[in-house]
């Protein structure tokens, strides 16, 4: 009976030290004088100073900052409206194509979704004039199409584990759907929300393959400006850039972490 927690912390470590060790190399060795990544020069900030001199880099990650933060805005909006018709307005005209529309993203290759896209942006082009070149726009509104599917799971999890006998209550006492949506309803789901705002900005700012095929010169996203560096060998400046992009999702955890607790503790 002893052995077995043994083995299960044993093999917990070892997954966490699989997963974090790289992490933790990446942030040590962002301070490293030398050029070269894997030979280690004494404690130095110099790269980080190199990477705020980088224009590239700064604007790439200005645009992918701006992108991800507005697809998971809208994709919060539209994933809180599709995840409560699926489990609010039990069987209507439209459920099943709704539900195949707002599941399919998330089982379909990001290969096919950016060619997918690419297509559709080509063809209205073509068609409209619209969009007149692809960049900023182009990349927002593919990231919102699969940032939604995500948004969407989370939101009608949360509502299907919801007591309902509360907005039940507002309407008895003559409060309209609208009313009962925003006052009782969304203070309900907010730690959802907030979850799926999140899930929603790391996969629109983490992305590379869907914004390749729909990015036009001039809007390279910052993984693709990574990649296109990495290919020519890993400088000091991605670990320090990394460092960064870690300190951020961490504060940025921790943040929701203590926003979902709460909301949880008031509920």
């Amino acid at each position: 009976m002893t052995r077995k927690p043994f083995l299960l912390f044993t093999a917990m470590a070892f997954g966490y030290a699989f997963l974090y060790i790289p992490i933790l190399s990446v942030i040590v060795y962002s301070f490293n004088s030398s050029r070269l990544v894997t030979v280690w020069g004494g404690f130095s900030t110099q790269w980080y100073v190199a990477l705020f001199s980088n224009t590239q880099i700064l604007q790439a990650a200005g645009r992918s900052l701006m992108i991800a933060a507005t697809a998971a805005t809208l994709a919060v909006v539209l994933g809180t409206f599709a995840g409560t018709a699926l489990t609010r307005l039990g069987r209507f005209k439209g459920r099943p194509l709704l539900s195949i529309m707002t599941s399919a993203p998330l089982v379909m290759p990001e290969v096919m979704l950016g060619l997918s896209a690419l297509l559709l942006f080509v063809f209205l082009q073509q068609l409209t004039g619209w969009p007149a070149q692809r960049g900023f726009l182009t990349i927002t509104l593919a990231h919102i199409t699969f940032c939604t599917a995500y948004v969407t799971v989370v939101v009608q999890s949360r509502l299907s584990q919801m007591d309902d006998s509360l907005e039940e209550a507002a309407m008895d006492l003559g409060a309209r759907p609208w009313k009962v949506f925003f006052l009782v309803t969304l203070p309900q789901i907010l730690p959802a929300l907030i979850a799926g705002w999140l899930l929603a900005f790391t996969l629109s700012i983490d992305d590379l393959v869907v914004a390749s095929f729909v990015s036009g010169p001039g809007s390279s996203t910052l993984p693709m400006v990574v990649y296109s560096k990495v290919k020519f060998g890993i400088t000091p400046e991605i670990n320090a850039l990394a460092t960064l992009i870690i300190l951020f999702v961490t504060t940025a955890i921790v943040i929701a972490g203590w926003l979902m607790h709460r909301g949880e503790a008031k509920t």
